[in-house]
């Protein structure tokens, strides 16, 4: 389905033919219709598949349609700092033909911004994009006004609540109007986000999209080794594949620490990201390896979502993730808006049952890398068995240099294929959540009204 065929008003519209907007993503076709019927809603997809736009769009077509003076209209709620820069961005661009107004609230900033955003929530901006704990931060100040809020959105709940922002989500919900439509977006439905969409949410509609395999655009391989080989491995994969534009993601803040302070000593320019950098410091690292100044992010899985990097060369998984949609979500960082990429994943001795389970869920054998002989000898690679540590010490351990577990044509295909360098990304397409905002003087509302279903223009399908 094609935007212009949803009830969306011309100036929305223009907003996306700018941004070379086409069809829909699913999320979008079906939670689109259900926003403008007022209903409550509950959505399970992962990150990437185009959610941001399925709830903000109509949501600031009909803020436009009913303006409130002087009060906060609608609340987003997201995990994250660089979450809400990011939805904040992507509002910009939706609502550039729109009279909206939004402020962004989140922590890590000085004093002077928090008087911005202070400012911002008492004036009465139509949309707050926030994170929990400083939206709490501002609302213990007084003098804030949340009984006209009409639309209420918690954006990747599952990670809300695993960042333990439960209480915190509920204190703001007791300053909202009953009356309110809320909408929830979650990439999983623990038994925590069944017990808050049961205290918030009223009749809602349930959407679920599931769990996408990764685009055939990402040439997906392995390296069967021990645990202690994984580091030689990976400056092997630097120095064979690149070592420009990547992305290792590691099991732990301790685990990232140790490896991008290895690198470092081996000459790499390297950054690292994990929970325990203080927001300004996260930001100034995120500002660096987009200008290029730092080639290589070693980070965990707070890099995984929510944060989108057009150009990403290579992704490596340094442990195996123990979820399917964790897998996905990590190495989606590539092949993104239309361009390819390489996503390698560093198998160890007590892994590959985990991995095993992984290529079940794939429904095909992921291609197993050649390792040169310095690395030395390595395990075989036998999902089944349960491993132990150590080169030799396991059943039927063989030298690398060799193809383990591995004879199909898919994964002898693949393994070829990464030989070639990515494609750079040309342009952006409908399902990426990140946007870069219409150019052109802003102009106000004239000429809204909605258009029917499959009526007036056909725009030019975006075929990037």
């Amino acid at each position: 389905m094609r935007f212009d065929e949803l009830e969306l008003s011309d100036d929305v519209l223009d907003a996306l033919d700018a941004m070379r907007f086409g069809d829909c993503t699913p999320i979008q076709e079906q939670a689109i219709p259900i926003i403008f019927q007022g209903r409550d809603l509950i959505a399970v997809a992962q990150t990437g598949t185009g959610k941001t736009a399925a709830y903000l769009l109509p949501v600031i077509d009909m803020l436009a349609d009913e303006p409130e003076p002087s009060a906060v209209s609608c609340i987003v709620m997201a995990p994250t700092r660089e979450l809400a820069q990011q939805i904040d961005r992507q509002l910009e661009g939706f609502s550039y033909y729109l009279p909206i107004s939004s402020v962004a609230i989140y922590g890590g900033t000085d004093g002077k911004e928090f008087a911005r955003q202070q400012r911002g929530l008492k004036s009465g901006a139509d949309v707050v994009i926030a994170t929990p704990g400083r939206f709490i931060a501002h609302l213990q100040l007084g003098g804030i006004d949340l009984r006209k809020v009409k639309y209420f959105i918690l954006d990747e709940a599952d990670r809300m609540l695993d960042m333990g922002f439960f209480d915190d989500i509920m204190q703001i919900v007791k300053h909202l109007s009953p009356e309110r439509q809320t909408l929830m977006f979650s990439a999983t439905m623990p038994p925590k986000i069944q017990q808050l969409a049961k205290a918030i949410l009223r009749d809602p509609a349930e959407i679920k999209i599931a769990v996408s395999r990764p685009t055939e655009k990402i040439a997906q391989s392995a390296c069967i080794c021990y645990e202690r080989q994984k580091t030689p491995v990976l400056k092997h994969l630097f120095h064979t594949i690149g070592s420009q534009r990547v992305i290792v993601f590691a099991s732990s803040k301790l685990k990232v620490k140790d490896l991008a302070k290895e690198l470092r000593s081996a000459r790499f320019k390297v950054g690292e990201m994990h929970s325990d950098l203080e927001q300004d410091r996260r930001e100034e690292v995120m500002l660096d390896f987009r200008a290029g100044r730092l080639d290589i992010l070693v980070a965990t899985d707070i890099l995984a979502r929510g944060i989108d990097i057009d150009d990403i060369a290579l992704v490596v998984n340094y442990d195996v993730p123990r979820e399917a949609e964790d897998y996905v979500h990590r190495i989606g960082r590539t092949a993104r808006a239309g361009a390819g990429g390489v996503a390698v994943t560093l198998v160890g001795e007590n892994d590959q049952k985990w991995f095993g389970e992984l290529e079940k869920f794939l429904g095909y054998e992921v291609a197993k890398r050649e390792l040169p002989e310095s690395v030395g000898e390595t395990p075989t690679y036998e999902p089944s068995k349960r491993r132990t540590a150590g080169p030799g010490r396991g059943r039927g351990g063989k030298s690398s240099g060799r193809r383990y577990g591995s004879n199909s044509r898919n994964a002898r295909s693949g393994n070829d294929r990464q030989q070639s360098k990515p494609r750079q990304p040309k342009a952006e397409t409908a399902n990426k959540d990140n946007k870069e905002k219409p150019s052109g003087k802003r102009r106000n509302n004239h000429g809204r009204g909605r258009r029917k279903p499959g009526g007036g223009e056909q725009k030019p399908q975006n075929n990037a």
